[in-house]
């Protein structure tokens, strides 16, 4: 089977794929984009968490071949424009190193996509900068063994504030 779907912005195509083949598996086996990550196979850590049509979803669950024609945003697509060279990091991505969120880094993507789904559907709407409840309900279907997940919700705190103050000085 061939699909084609957007892929962070970019049209792209993918051919002989097999019916129960996972969208996790074309994004990181056959497109190379590794940052969304293999763990659970279940939908249940949130490691895989990509956007499927602006909607956070875990793409190990995803059949490939429901991506037809659909967007799906990836990690390595948060990055904002080009820095010699380089997609530069977006205002999640920055605030996850600056708050030391970032461990192993294998469930990063997952937490990543997700915070930064909830900045668009409260900071970027303006609202104001989501308080501990919220973050940790946006991010409770995102498991972390390493963390006791208090600087992720300072990173995601961090985002926020420095995307209002980023917005107030455009």
């Amino acid at each position: 089977m061939r699909v084609k779907f957007h892929l962070n912005g970019e049209e792209v195509t993918v051919d002989d794929i097999w019916p129960g083949e996972s969208l996790l598996y074309v994004l990181r086996e056959r497109l190379g984009f590794p940052g969304s990550k293999n763990a659970c196979e279940q939908g249940e850590c949130g490691s895989c968490t990509v956007y499927f049509d602006e909607e956070t979803a875990c793409a190990c669950m995803i059949a490939a071949g429901q991506a037809e024609g659909r967007s799906v945003g990836t990690v390595e697509g948060l990055g904002q424009g080009e820095n010699a060279g380089k997609r530069s990091l977006g205002f999640v991505q920055e605030a996850f190193v600056d708050a030391g969120a970032v461990q192993c880094g294998f469930c990063t993507p997952g937490l990543l996509i997700q915070a930064d789904d909830l900045l668009k559907r409260t900071v970027d709407v303006g609202m104001s900068t989501p308080g501990d409840t919220e973050i940790r309900e946006a991010l409770a279907g995102n498991l972390c063994r390493c963390t006791g997940y208090e600087k992720i919700v300072d990173a995601v705190r961090l985002a926020a504030d420095r995307h209002i103050e980023a917005r107030g000085n455009a």
